[in-house]
């Protein structure tokens, strides 16, 4: 007997019965190739703005989890689940082979993509059901999350990257970030090309290291959502929207699987377009999610069949993602309560006549090291002297001023302190350090409340950004100036200065306290 924990077992009559009604080898080939084998194939159709940017990339959650708490028949169906999914093969291009370049260490990153891609053997009468035609679609990726699963279990985040975030595309220049996947399958490069620039890309974006990969396509996302049956979803306000075919009333509203597509797609007519999409797709992921998770879906072998076998024809995966280990990692997390977020953006210019999403590059490190925790050597350092510590102040806040006024402050408390200056502006307040300084680092983060110490390869010395938040070098009064609690009523009252506080030793940096994000799988939560 094979030491597989995951080894399928003999099935009842009742899913032998179910089997036959959807066996494995009748699905037609995956979109490029045949089921379970790598490729590099690239489909070259019209790049048609269709304005279909499908996604449901929480499939492999959605699919693991069912897996796992159906039992016995879960784990008969994963094989056939398993090889009907077609597998990439793509050496992942992590940002640095270096020791500790892994921004978040054993926790894993999966990378989540949607497109309109249309696989070849999709029929005229699911065509029409998406509202599209068979051109071929578009292969740039216009839907982008990173599934982050922290090490040993606990609150998982989803993480939207903005299909137009205006990014270095490595030996393509800057673009908008769904072109990375075209620009790598071209010319040959295939799906493994395409998927390893956008990979490339986003990591170069976030420093955090990808493990693994799930593609959708437009079809697949219809499957799932047909196979799951109708989802409910609530919106603050009534929509009507013709480019994308939304027509909700304000409330309570209950799917199918084209209104699904249509709702998912809308970017018309929202406050913040695009972003706001990205709201809409991690909702209804949440949402979906949740019903997946159902005992109305997990104790009916039927719709657990049509699950997993209406899906398969339509995902890509990395060769070296399978159901089982997908079991293993979603054993330990509730998908329940996925926090939904998204990269700090500050503003959407027009470049080049392109409309675009502007990244706040100085803002990502304290962005991501809220998700995944400090580095566990400025975690374990121990606040240094200010006298030991040289620091530089720079302002991309928007106080005039700000980099000379907290200057004057860090020289004040002792610290040794560069000239001034001024940078781009950023939102986050962070102070970076190169590594082997997390304790020079550590002092100056006890006197800024509210900044983080975010470890940087671009500073040769500890450098405190000033952001649009408004943190500081925090001021103490002096002693003796009245700043104590009064006492007594009237002209004769008296202030007294309370005792000195001791000298409190920074806390360990780690994941906010307050978790990152929005929980959309609560049941009844509304959106825009």
């Amino acid at each position: 007997m094979s030491d597989d924990p995951f080894e399928p077992p003999i099935p009842t009559a009742a899913e032998q019965h179910a089997a036959e009604h959807h066996p494995a080898d009748q699905h037609p080939a995956a979109e490029h190739g045949g089921r379970g084998r790598a490729h590099t194939a690239v489909r070259h159709g019209r790049q048609r703005r269709s304005g279909l940017r499908m996604v449901f990339p929480a499939i492999g959650g959605v699919l693991a989890m069912a897996l796992v708490l159906t039992g016995g028949y879960a784990a008969w169906s994963y094989a056939q689940l398993d090889d009907s999914l077609t597998k990439v093969h793509v050496a992942l291009p992590h940002a640095s082979s270096s020791p500790g370049a892994d921004a978040d260490g054993e926790a894993q990153n999966i990378l989540l993509v949607g497109d309109d891609h249309r696989p070849a053997d999709a029929t005229p009468q699911e065509l029409a059901d998406l509202g599209t035609q068979l051109d071929g679609g578009a292969t740039n990726t216009d839907s982008m999350i990173v599934l982050h699963i922290p090490a040993g279990g606990g609150s998982a985040t989803m993480i939207s990257f903005p299909r137009d975030s205006w990014v270095q595309i490595p030996g393509h220049g800057t673009f908008k970030l769904n072109s990375a996947f075209s620009d790598g399958a071209a010319n040959g490069g295939g799906d493994a090309g395409g998927m390893r620039l956008l990979i490339q890309t986003i990591e170069n974006m976030s420093g955090l290291t990808i493990d693994h990969f799930v593609r959708v396509s437009l079809l697949g996302f219809y499957q799932l959502v047909k196979a799951l049956g109708p989802v409910d979803v609530c919106l603050n306000e009534a929509v009507h929207d013709t480019n994308s075919n939304v027509d909700l009333p304000a409330g309570k509203s209950t799917l199918n699987a084209s209104q699904a597509l249509s709702f998912v797609r809308q970017r018309d007519g929202l406050p913040r377009g695009d972003l706001d999409r990205e709201v809409r797709q991690q909702y209804f992921l949440s949402q979906e999610a949740r019903k997946a998770l159902s005992a109305d879906t997990l104790l009916n072998p039927v719709k657990v069949s049509n699950l997993l076998h209406g899906v398969g024809d339509s995902i890509q995966i990395d060769d070296g993602l399978s159901i089982p280990s997908l079991v293993n990692t979603f054993r330990s997390i509730d998908l329940s309560a996925i926090r939904s977020t998204a990269i700090p953006t500050s503003g959407t210019p027009t470049i080049d006549g392109y409309s675009t999403v502007a990244v706040d590059f100085a803002a990502m490190p304290a962005f991501i090291q809220s998700i995944v925790g400090a580095p566990a050597a400025y975690t374990s350092a121990h606040a240094a002297s200010p006298a030991s510590v040289r620091v530089s102040v720079q302002n991309g806040g928007s106080t005039p001023g700000g980099a000379t006024a907290a200057s004057s402050a860090l020289t004040a408390k002792g610290f040794v302190v560069g000239a001034p200056s001024d940078t781009t502006t950023t939102s986050a307040t962070v102070i970076q350090y190169p590594k082997g300084q997390e304790a020079q680092a550590k002092a100056v983060a006890a006197v800024v409340p509210g900044a983080t110490a975010v470890l940087s390869t671009t500073v040769s010395g500890v450098t405190l950004v000033l952001g649009t938040d408004g943190h500081t070098v925090a001021t103490t009064a002096p002693s003796g100036t009245g700043t104590g609690a009064a006492t007594g009523t009237g002209t004769g009252a008296t202030t007294t200065n309370p005792k000195p506080a001791a000298p409190s030793k920074p806390a360990p940096a780690s994941p906010s306290a307050k978790p990152v994000g929005n929980a959309y799988g609560d049941q009844g939560t509304c959106i825009n």
